[in-house]
C-alpha cells in the first residue's frame, strides 16, 4: 500500500468518526426537542448547527475524494456501523 492511499485510508477514518459523532450528536438533540426543555431559540440554534455540520461534512468529503457511503463501515454479523437512512 503507498503513503497516498494510507493517507486516503487516514482520511476516511477520520471522516468516519466524526460523522458518527454528528449523528450521535443530532439524535441527542432531537431527543432534548422532543421532551419540549429547550426554548424556542435554543431549538433555533440546534437546527442551524446541526444543518451546518451536515454541509461541513459534505465539504469534506468532496474535498477529500470520500464519498458518504464509504464512511459505513462493515461491521460484519454486527451490522453496519453508522445506521442506514
Amino acid at each position: 500500500m503507498d503513503s497516498e492511499q494510507m493517507g486516503r485510508d487516514l482520511v476516511a477514518l477520520v471522516l468516519t468518526v466524526v460523522e458518527l459523532l454528528r449523528q450521535l450528536m443530532e439524535r441527542q438533540a432531537i431527543r432534548r426537542v422532543d421532551q419540549g426543555d429547550l426554548s424556542d431559540e435554543q431549538v433555533e440554534e440546534i437546527g442551524t448547527t446541526l444543518m451546518l455540520l451536515d454541509q461541513r461534512m459534505k465539504e469534506l468529503c468532496d474535498q477529500h475524494g470520500v464519498r458518504p457511503e464509504d464512511l459505513n463501515l462493515d461491521l460484519g454479523p454486527l451490522g453496519t456501523l453508522l445506521p442506514r437512512d
